[in-house]
């Protein structure tokens, strides 16, 4: 897997951004991506990641962790049908 961008370090203010992997800490990451980034970091995620796997995120964890707007959003983008 590739190695996360810079431009993601404001939205992991309270890791090391040198030592999260997105083997290990997929889930974070794919969190603040959804919620926080833009369209170069979101195409990142999806060229990091599986669909099934950001999809999967989004029905187990969307309705817990993502404000409403995104969770709406990435719901009906990935057809993930968790609202």
């Amino acid at each position: 897997m590739t190695s996360i961008p810079a431009s993601l370090t404001p939205f992991f203010q309270e890791y090391d951004l040198a030592k999260l992997t997105p083997e290990k800490d997929a889930h974070t990451i794919i969190e603040r991506v959804l919620q926080y980034g833009n369209r170069a970091e979101i195409k990142w995620l999806f060229q990091t990641y599986s669909i099934d796997k950001i999809a999967g995120w989004v029905r187990r964890w969307g309705n817990e962790v993502l404000p409403e707007p995104d969770r709406k959003f990435w719901n009906l983008v990935l057809n993930a049908g968790s609202i």
